[in-house]
């Protein structure tokens, strides 16, 4: 019996490419499909989660929204890998600046992801995994970048189960995460790269700056959804 759809994917075998893209919002994902894909089509709806296949430049490409958290995203692209043959999942995010040189607008290639959620350890394995992109996709990303002419940084992020938290900043007596050298906070990464090394895949997480606590700079929802497209450029230059 076939395992598709599944609880949360209603396509059917062959409607999702090998290379998609996933923003956690998924009017994101329909503004990647209706921006800059051609030939698409819809794939997924249940739950709202909006879910597209079309072609960018002649490659087949997806692109789907995965919700906020790790075991939102976790659920999402585990059966992406596992039931519908996923290669290369890539997130195209927002984050929260951790570091005083970094501004909104900023693009983030998440080399690795430290976290405080409990998602990795869940795999029960005899020690702390480190979660860390497909270094394929992060070297194709940054010639992708240097070829479109963007800024972009490198680097350690963090996924957080928290969003409303000081734990990101928070000094203590130990050492901070902006100590340590991350770039950015989100709440994806860590589950992603996870899923991705399990199931044989591979992972990138792309993110552009939202908002600094340390300068105190914003951006609106429709900002988000709507203007952030460098990092989609690149993103889709992946497939």
């Amino acid at each position: 019996m076939s395992q598709v759809p599944t609880p949360h994917i209603s396509a059917k075998e062959g409607d999702i490419a090998e290379t998609i893209l996933l923003p956690g919002d998924p009017l994101r994902a329909k503004f990647i499909a209706d921006t800059f894909l051609s030939d698409v089509k819809q794939f997924n709806e249940t739950r709202n989660m909006l879910g597209f296949t079309g072609t960018y430049e002649g490659k087949p490409v997806s692109v789907m929204g995965t919700g906020m958290g790790c075991p939102s995203i976790g659920i999402y692209s585990y059966e992406l890998i596992h039931f519908y043959g996923c290669k290369n999942l890539i997130r195209v995010g927002t984050a929260g600046a951790l570091s005083p040189d970094i501004h909104i607008r900023d693009m983030i290639f998440g080399m690795g992801a430290c976290t405080t959620s409990n998602y990795v350890r869940l795999f029960k394995l005899p020690g702390d995994y480190s979660c860390i992109c497909s270094y394929e996709l992060l070297r194709k990303a940054t010639d992708a970048a240097d070829a479109m002419g963007l800024s972009y940084h490198v680097g350690n992020i963090l996924s957080s189960d928290m969003f409303y938290s000081d734990e990101a900043g928070a000094e203590g007596s130990g050492k901070s995460w902006t100590d340590m050298g991350l770039l950015a906070v989100e709440m994806e990464a860590a589950a992603l790269y996870s899923n991705a090394a399990a199931g044989g895949a591979n992972a990138l997480c792309i993110l552009t700056i939202s908002d600094s606590e340390f300068t105190g700079e914003k951006t609106t929802a429709e900002e988000r959804q709507l203007t952030f497209t460098n990092m989609m450029k690149v993103a889709l230059k992946l497939a």
